[in-house]
């Protein structure tokens, strides 16, 4: 009448716990709606794992994918963008992870998608971390940032991004891209709102195209761990080019920071 215990461990690791254990974070807080918690996990051979989690089988979604709900992205400040693969790629790769059934995902048109999106109406908007792998991921992602044309903050860090010059962001004041590929000023997004912008870690290595922030309202720029840092004069050169700047990579404008760089041929004696 009564099973052992070793037949009880054994039975609940034929089935993954409830979904709402792994899936009642702040980020996806609608995900556990998709899937039974009476569902079975396949086993991993040779991982260590007995089975998968529940939420891999929404690793490849985007937020308005997943059905029975009405989020639009201006309500979300870390939303996912990046597009994954297709059903028929994972199941040609036969990945080990199932994607929840068509029948359980909403069949939306491009024009319901668009309203659902909503990237008109939103303010703050943190898009960072996407892991743009693919050219159809960079792609999507640059039709969202020509949405934001109201967004006031914008963070993209580590996108790996190379040039977001055609892109213009006429309401933004606080612009986060650090830790990406820009080599330059010129492949920034045209800003001409912008009072904080942040570009640390990136591959700048000279202070070329710095002038096109000069009639923006600039007051904070973070350049730290480029290239065009140790260049001499530096802190000089920038506060001479940008002269409302206030604060460069966390440092207030200094006394000396508003000379003139000091000119060699003016310390070499004339002789007659």
């Amino acid at each position: 009448m009564f099973r052992s215990f070793s037949d009880q461990a054994t039975s609940s690791q034929e089935t993954c716990p409830s979904v709402t254990s792994y899936c009642s974070g702040p980020r996806e807080p609608q995900i556990h709606s998709v899937l039974p918690s009476n569902r079975t996990c396949p086993s991993r051979s040779g991982s260590g794992v007995s089975s998968l989690l529940p939420s891999d089988s929404f690793k490849y979604l985007t937020w308005y994918n997943i059905e029975q709900h009405e989020i639009q992205g201006s309500q979300l400040h870390c939303p996912r963008i990046r597009k994954g693969p297709s059903e028929e790629w994972l199941l040609s790769r036969q990945v080990g992870c199932t994607l929840p059934p068509k029948k359980r995902v909403l069949k939306k048109n491009e024009w319901e998608t668009w309203l659902q999106e909503n990237w008109e109406d939103c303010k703050k908007l943190n898009i960072s971390f996407q892991d743009l792998g693919d050219p159809y991921q960079v792609q999507n992602f640059n039709r969202i940032l020509r949405r934001l044309i109201r967004v006031e903050t914008l963070w993209l860090v580590d996108n790996s991004l190379i040039d977001l010059s055609a892109i213009r962001l006429p309401s933004c004041r606080v612009l986060n891209m650090s830790k990406n590929y820009l080599t330059s000023f010129k492949q920034l997004p045209n800003i001409p709102q912008i009072q904080h912008l942040s570009l640390a870690e990136n591959h700048i290595e000279t202070l070329d195209g710095l002038s096109r922030f000069r009639c923006t309202p600039l007051e904070i720029l973070t350049l730290k761990r480029n290239p065009c840092e140790f260049h001499q004069n530096y802190r000089k050169q920038v506060f001479l080019c940008l002269p409302n700047l206030k604060i460069l990579d966390g440092i207030l404008k200094l006394p000396e920071d508003c000379s003139p760089p000091e000119n060699i041929f003016s310390k070499l004696c004339i002789l007659s």
